[in-house]
């Protein structure tokens, strides 16, 4: 008789406590559906990309050659011309001041050797503070991001 009201007891017991996990999971499950999570806005999706679009990415250049190293400037859509490269921006975007700096820079760069066809060299995204990262390889010239910045607009001076 001992041994039957202990098996009752383990028995009882077992029925509370799956009747509580059935209780507690019906209770998150209303919970959730009383309080769902917040929808993402677009201002939420703009916060998590820090991102910046700039206007112009700001390049630097060495020909191998005669050991030049030029600094220029070209603006995003235009292409820019550097040896016999050719350089074609397509996005520049720098963080804030508030995140770790960087800079980048999608580029397609092409050669346009005389009398050839154009090759394609490097086509992808360029970082400023990794350039051996993603770097153009090139027997004579070597290009890199050194920032992106927004256009200043020049105003016509008045005669």
């Amino acid at each position: 008789m001992r041994e039957m009201s202990r098996t009752h007891s383990v028995i009882f017991i077992d029925c509370c406590l799956v009747a509580r996990l059935w209780l507690s999971s019906i209770f998150l499950i209303v919970l959730l559906l009383l309080h769902p999570p917040p929808a993402y806005s677009q201002s939420t999706v703009m916060h998590s990309n820090p991102w910046q679009v700039m206007s112009v990415v700001v390049l630097q250049g060495l020909d191998k050659i005669t050991a030049r190293v030029s600094k220029f400037e070209i603006e995003v859509d235009k292409v820019g011309y550097f040896g016999t490269l050719n350089i074609k921006v397509r996005a520049c975007r720098k963080k804030p001041p508030t995140e770790p700096p960087e800079k980048a820079a999608f580029l397609e760069i092409t050669d346009l050797k005389l009398g050839e066809n154009a090759t394609e060299l490097y086509k992808g995204w360029m970082f400023a503070s990794s350039p051996g990262l993603s770097s153009l390889e090139h027997p004579v010239y070597d290009v890199w991001v050194l920032d992106c910045k927004k256009r200043l607009i020049q105003s016509k001076s008045s005669e």
